[in-house]
Parts: C-alpha cells; sequence; structure tokens
C-alpha cells in the first residue's frame, strides 16, 4: 500500500497531468478561432463586415444570437462550401474542410446563448396548409424576402429563404424558431406573442412554412 508521501505524489502528478491537458485544450481552441478569424478576414468580411454583424440588404448578420443558438455547425460548413445559388453568396469549397470548420469555430465563438440547434433539428415537420400560408407569406414575409423569397436579388432587405441553397440546409424546426422570434439588432422581428409584428399562432406558422416549401422550384 502506498505512503501518504507517495499517494500525496501521485495526486499532485495526476493534477499536473489535468492542468497541462486542460491548457493544451483551450490553446488549441484559441488557435483554431484565431486561425478562423484570419480567414474570416481575408474572405467573408467584404461582405459581412469586419465584426461580421451584417449589412442590411446585402449580407446578413452572421453572429446574430438567435442564429447562433439554432444554427449547428454543419449548417454553417456547408453554407460555406456550396453557397447559395442565385445570391451573392459563393462557394468558399476551395478553402478547404479545416479551414471552413476554423471559419465557424471563430463565429461560433460569438455565441451568447444555449446551443439548441439538435433541439430545434428535432422538432416535427410542418402540416399546415399552403393556401393559408401563402396568404401570410404575402402580406408580411413577401414585404422583406420578396414576392418569391429571392431575396436581395429582387431588391428586397431580407435574405433569400426562398432558395434551395437556404432551404435544403434548415429544418421547419429552424424556420419555426426563426418566425416566432426573429433575430435580434436585425431587421427580423418575431411573429409570435403580443410583442411580436404579428401574433401567428403555431398552426398559422406551420402554414407559412408549408408555403415556403413550395417556393423551391
Amino acid at each position: 500500500m502506498p505512503t501518504k508521501r507517495v499517494q500525496l505524489g501521485l495526486v499532485l502528478l495526476y493534477s499536473g497531468l489535468l492542468t497541462a491537458m486542460s491548457s493544451s485544450a483551450y490553446g488549441a481552441d484559441d488557435k483554431i478561432i484565431k486561425k478562423g478569424q484570419q480567414l474570416y478576414n481575408q474572405n467573408c468580411s467584404v461582405c459581412h463586415q469586419a465584426d461580421a454583424i451584417g449589412k442590411p440588404g446585402f449580407a446578413p448578420s452572421l453572429t446574430n444570437p438567435e442564429l447562433l443558438s439554432i444554427s449547428s455547425d454543419k449548417f454553417f460548413e456547408g453554407t460555406i462550401r456550396d453557397g447559395r445559388v442565385g445570391t451573392g453568396m459563393p462557394p468558399f469549397s476551395h478553402l478547404g474542410r479545416k479551414n471552413i470548420k476554423a471559419i465557424v469555430a471563430f463565429l461560433k465563438s460569438h455565441a451568447k446563448l444555449p446551443n439548441r440547434s439538435k433541439e430545434v433539428a428535432a422538432q416535427p415537420d410542418s402540416h399546415g396548409d399552403e393556401r393559408l400560408g401563402k396568404q401570410w407569406f404575402d402580406d408580411i414575409c413577401s414585404t422583406c424576402h420578396g414576392e418569391n423569397g429571392d431575396g436581395y436579388a429582387a431588391g428586397s432587405t431580407g435574405t433569400a429563404i426562398g432558395k434551395a441553397g437556404f432551404q435544403s440546409k434548415v429544418s421547419d424546426g429552424f424556420i419555426r424558431e426563426t418566425i416566432k422570434h426573429g433575430r435580434s439588432n436585425t431587421r427580423m422581428l418575431g411573429f409570435s406573442d403580443s410583442t411580436g409584428l404579428a401574433n401567428l399562432s403555431d398552426q398559422e406558422i406551420d402554414d407559412v412554412i408549408s408555403y415556403m416549401r413550395t417556393l423551391v422550384k
């Protein structure tokens, strides 16, 4: 049986190893984030601004708290890799997977809210009435996102929510949460409860989502 001195030595050794491992891990994270910031400045800041806050009518905010909370790493990685066909967002697949992940790590380092991406992705698909959804979309959504959800390309101030590049990468839960709660410090306000621009019910929001899904041809 080890003596108390040996036991103390083992504890100190184990503690030192843990500290070294933790420091190494945090150092690696910081290094990746710093690399991501450099890549962001070189490739993304020209449109999304130096602080990634975006520019209305030109490029969306990438550091919005609500966006970061409901978006998975896969969502960001796929968007950066593939771009958004029919918009001003080109593909950056030439950067390679490692560099794209570093940019995502930099963006995610701005997160202020809990990560709810898995919870949101697990929400059920919408089963709404697209005919009723069209009425809401035409009256509310089209004023910012365009008649067919074409976004900036149609001279609108909102993003291209009707394009395949967006819809193929988001779940109904992602759209549902965005409609309900909006995006703080942007022009996308929430449309749920008495504080929203319109107090849409859960069913009415699902109607809108069902119609939105028909916009992709």
